[in-house]
């Protein structure tokens, strides 16, 4: 297989100093409730960060956030230099910024051809076959272009959904839960997918995941969150014996269970 970088992404490679991606001072209001306090995110090219913490810790709005469809009150978002912190979703996609969601909804009323059609031709400059083709074999997509997305099982569902994003050479990807709803050998196939998008394809990749020992391969970097702040960052060593992780994250995991 034959992988493809842009010489945008060479560039940013060989700026250490310069993220990517980042925000600062994020804070987010919804309802008249403080959602996040102040969140501080950065990752550079072909980084992986992961980001964990308990269930209503912030880290689905924080990606509402940095993927442009929910405006924070305060703060900024940055990519490639640029102010983005007012650009909605779609302008954030057509920038190189993609996004996975933690259900992988497809358009269930096409089949797998169509859906890369579709996607090929959501915004100019359209796309052809052969980069739909590139895609599909990139995620390791196996499934003829004439069957139904709705016979998909959740893997080939995320499939399907991450090579559409990936014709298009996104520089980031904001993944949330790809591993939900998977058995543990499609895990390990998840776990080699990313490691080839982000260190052999220079992909930068901010992954919520609930599955510690992916992130303990993948990440580079992990970041908890807890109550809408980030409690602790660093390495999964370090962040797993902090004991405000252990007081916010696990202890809760305990008491759940």
């Amino acid at each position: 297989m034959m992988l493809k970088t842009t010489n945008e992404s060479r560039s940013w490679a060989t700026r250490p100093s310069q993220p990517l991606f980042s925000c600062r001072g994020i804070h987010l209001d919804l309802g008249g409730r403080e959602i996040l306090r102040d969140i501080n995110v950065h990752v550079g090219v072909g980084e992986v960060l992961g980001v964990i913490g308990p269930n209503g810790a912030g880290k689905t709005s924080l990606f509402e956030v940095l993927s442009g469809r929910l405006t924070p009150k305060s703060g900024q978002v940055t990519f490639k230099g640029q102010d983005v912190t007012s650009l909605p979703l779609h302008r954030r996609a057509r920038l190189g910024i993609g996004r996975t969601y933690q259900t992988p909804v497809i358009p269930e009323d096409l089949t797998v051809g169509e859906t890369f059609k579709a996607a090929r031709q959501a915004f100019q400059p359209y796309l052809t076959k052969f980069d739909a083709e590139y895609g599909a074999e990139l995620v390791n997509l196996k499934v003829d272009e004439d069957v139904p997305t709705a016979q998909l099982e959740t893997l080939n569902r995320r499939k399907l959904l991450l090579a559409c994003l990936l014709m298009r050479r996104p520089a980031l990807l904001l993944m949330d839960e790809p591993a939900a709803g998977l058995i543990n050998s499609e895990v390990e196939e998840i776990d080699f997918l990313l490691r080839l998008l982000s260190k052999e394809m220079n992909i930068a990749i901010i992954i919520v995941e609930h599955r510690i020992e992916l992130l303990g391969t993948i990440a580079d970097r992990v970041m908890v969150m807890d109550a809408g702040e980030v409690i602790s960052e660093g390495s999964m060593a370090k962040v797993l014996s902090d004991p405000k992780v252990h007081a916010a994250y696990f202890e809760n995991v305990d008491e759940a269970a």
